[in-house]
């Protein structure tokens, strides 16, 4: 799965985790297993709204982006996240 993170000044926050095809964001499940290979998931076709982007499988791997909520005065790294390649089953540390 590859994540790109969209930096946004919000008072919310942003916890995910991944376990195969599922991204758990914010507490809330979102089973993409059933994306085929070139397929395309329309952003609003999905309940979050915290997702920005549609959802894509290329070369078997789900891609979509999703809001970094910051405070104004994030760090650089928070302002200028990379993206997460090939992100591991488990917990997904992001930018603070």
């Amino acid at each position: 799965m590859n994540i790109t993170l969209t930096p946004q000044i919000r008072a919310d926050s942003l916890t995910i985790s991944k376990s195969g095809d599922t991204l758990t964001i914010n507490g809330d499940v979102f089973d993409f297993a059933f994306i085929g290979e070139g397929d395309v998931l329309p952003f609003d076709a999905v309940d979050c709204p915290l997702l920005v982007s549609d959802v894509t499988r290329t070369n078997g791997e789900i891609t979509l982006t999703l809001v970094l909520p910051i405070s104004p005065n994030a760090s650089d790294a928070a302002k200028f996240p990379a993206p997460i390649i090939n992100a591991p089953d488990g917990a997904i540390e992001v930018p603070a």
